[in-house]
């Protein structure tokens, strides 16, 4: 009996950091769907593209962030804060960039995990949804510093999905497939 009703104290609590009620399936965006559906297609020619035509450095970072493990966002990890961020883009051309440091903050509106990249030029903000235990699926919008950001549908070029996956104690990375700009991939790394 104990165990259950730890059970269901875990559950109540998590779903109410990152939507676990399958309100994503009516929010996402038919071609947001299909960027994920492509996912891991997209993600094995970004990082062949990359790793064949980028700076030997910049490929020893790309392996370094994808080389962490998955780990739970289990009810030990709190996003709520202040990030520090960088965004590495893989494929097309150049086929690898990787970016300085940045702001993100992450807030809790007590329905869910929101994000928000506060400096540099190219922004982005967004919420989590839980897809399972080990990945969240990030929905949001880019925009320019100095812009206001369109609300999540407003169409493809604005528009912004990926999976996020905890990698430490305090890191996590965001992986967007198929970006409406430059690049194949773009891995947003934070940590604090």
């Amino acid at each position: 009996m104990f165990r259950a009703t730890i059970a269901i104290i875990f559950c109540l609590v998590w779903a109410n950091h990152a939507q676990a009620d399958g309100a994503i399936t009516q929010l996402i965006t038919k071609s947001d769907q299909a960027r994920l559906d492509k996912y891991e297609n997209t993600k094995a020619k970004a990082v062949d593209e990359a790793r064949k035509g980028g700076a030997a450095a910049d490929v020893q970072q790309l392996d370094s962030i994808l080389s962490k493990p998955n780990l739970a966002f289990d009810e030990g990890f709190n996003m709520v804060g202040v990030w520090k961020c960088r965004t590495t883009k893989l494929g097309n051309e150049p086929p690898l960039t990787v970016y300085g440091w940045f702001n993100c903050r992450v807030t809790d509106d007590g329905s869910g995990w929101m994000l928000e990249k506060t400096s540099g030029s190219q922004r982005t903000k967004g919420r989590f949804y839980t897809d399972n235990d080990k990945r969240l699926t990030y929905l949001g919008v880019g925009y320019i510093a100095g812009e206001k950001p369109h609300a999540y549908s407003a169409g493809p070029d604005n528009d912004q999905v990926g999976y996020a996956y905890r990698t430490g104690k305090n890191e996590f990375r965001i992986e967007f497939p198929a970006p409406a700009r430059e690049s194949l991939m773009d891995v947003l790394e934070l940590r604090r």
